[in-house]
């Protein structure tokens, strides 16, 4: 069948996304011997004109939509981007009578509220791929399946994730707008974040791609599509078992050293594998701090505490590699005591950058979604696909914006709120930076422009 896949996202902060989850599903579908053509919504300026054209061109049988966000997860800046995936998708009825498949992160979140809302055929929910390939198998041989609402169990691993099929002319865009070439190198997350639905999207294990896949892609990302940098898309990069290890040792097997940044959660590392970052070329790393004060880590369901964070930031800052941290506040167990004595933490952080939000957007399947039912923040009924943020009771809203402005204002190294430098960041993308851009933000360092 004629497949014609859709990457909806819109959102371009901190900066413009490869939709990589589409480009998978994009090669399940070539292997199982189908016709498969992708379209970024973004590439394409958000134009109806050129998907118009598009579909006359290709005729599809099935559209895919990948969906990668809700919202912004902002609550003083708040954007929705479901009505564009629906406003898509009523374009395509009108000039087409394929069959119309949603996916992706954002859909699997909340699929039969937005199924319903945004009026598609089916969903999938879950890893994509094989329940996709299935599908479609299933439209071709006239065998339409009964529920239109697809779940997978997470269990590819190895060889069966398969790899991307990265589309040179989609990823230019990208690399073009700033941007930095994303590839993941494993699925799942074991650890049990109080507000995350990476466990239930991804399962509560890690589980690997090939290693030597890995590298293919890496190598293609550098010498084919001229990638300046790499980000490691995984929910967690340091994972204990050390498949994270295993691949940078095969980087340094193959002399490979690029430019990478990835998600860390914070603890110590040892300087051999400190060393390893730095041959492979390790650039930055943004940590999954979240909890400026014990407290507040307790409540957000991490198994550290704010002195791991200090001395997993002073590991690659005394090596010259620069780091962010991402804070909110608000969360289970937040007082008006946790918010000053975080403030004052984030503050004293060394030769780092940090983004503070306030509030945590509630989500399904998550344990923050039962906590805030017990606290009478949300009911059952709430369908979550307007946001709900989570701020714990006790905690005056406002006063709580007012006391992090006044606060965090005078620290240039303190970003609140965490899209406050949006139009500086477009603005350099525009000069000609690529890459990192927080990095910018730390005292003393400086960059060459691209």
């Amino acid at each position: 069948m004629k497949c014609l896949l859709v990457g909806a996202n819109v959102a371009r902060s901190p900066y413009p996304v490869y939709p990589l989850g589409m480009s998978m599903v994009a090669n399940a579908l070539i292997k199982a011997g189908h016709l498969v053509f992708q379209f970024d919504f973004m590439q394409n300026n958000h134009s109806y004109e050129n998907l118009t054209a598009r579909i006359k061109q290709e005729k599809p049988d099935v559209v895919g939509i990948s969906m990668r966000n809700i919202d912004n997860v902002n609550l003083l800046n708040e954007e929705k981007y479901t009505d564009v995936v629906k406003s898509i998708v009523a374009h395509i009825r009108s000039i087409s009578d394929a069959i119309i498949v949603l996916g992706g992160t954002a859909f699997s979140i909340l699929p039969e509220k937005l199924l319903e809302d945004i009026d598609a055929d089916y969903g999938i929910v879950g890893e994509g791929e094989e329940l996709m390939v299935d599908l479609v198998n299933k439209l071709q041989n006239h065998n339409k399946p009964l529920n239109s609402i697809l779940k997978a169990t997470p269990q590819l691993n190895n060889t069966k994730i398969p790899r991307p099929y990265y589309d040179k002319d989609i990823m230019d865009f990208y690399l073009q707008n700033g941007s930095i070439a994303n590839i993941q190198t494993k699925r799942g997350c074991i650890h049990r974040c109080t507000y995350c639905s990476y466990p239930y999207l991804e399962g509560k294990i890690f589980r690997s791609r090939d290693k030597k896949e890995i590298i293919e892609d890496i190598e293609f990302l550098t010498k084919e599509c001229k990638a300046k940098m790499l980000f490691f898309t995984d929910s967690v990069f340091n994972d204990k078992q050390g498949l994270y290890i295993e691949l940078l040792e095969e980087m340094v097997k193959k002399q490979i050293s690029v430019p990478w940044t990835a998600f860390i959660k914070p603890e110590k590392f040892s300087k051999p594998v400190i060393d390893l970052m730095i041959k492979t070329g390790v650039s930055g790393v943004e940590l999954g701090s979240d909890g400026a004060s014990d407290e507040a880590l307790t409540g957000l369901g991490k198994s550290f505490k704010f002195k791991d964070i200090i001395e997993c930031n002073t590991c690659f800052t005394d090596q010259g590699i620069p780091t962010a941290n991402f804070f909110m506040f608000g969360g289970p167990r937040e007082t008006r005591e946790t918010v000053k004595i975080g403030i004052n933490n984030i503050i004293n952080l060394k030769k780092t950058v940090s983004f503070i939000f306030q509030g945590i957007r509630i989500l399904p399947n998550t344990k923050l979604y039962e906590i805030a039912i017990n606290r009478g923040i949300i009911t059952k009924e709430d369908d979550l696909l307007e946001p709900v943020y989570y701020i714990e009771p006790g905690l005056d809203r406002e006063k709580l914006e007012l006391t992090l402005k006044e606060k965090f204002k005078p620290h240039r190294h303190c970003v609140f709120p965490p899209d406050a430098l949006e139009n500086s960041v477009k603005f350099l993308q525009k000069l000609g930076h690529t890459g990192l851009m927080w990095d910018l933000l730390i005292s003393g360092r400086k960059r060459k422009r691209k």
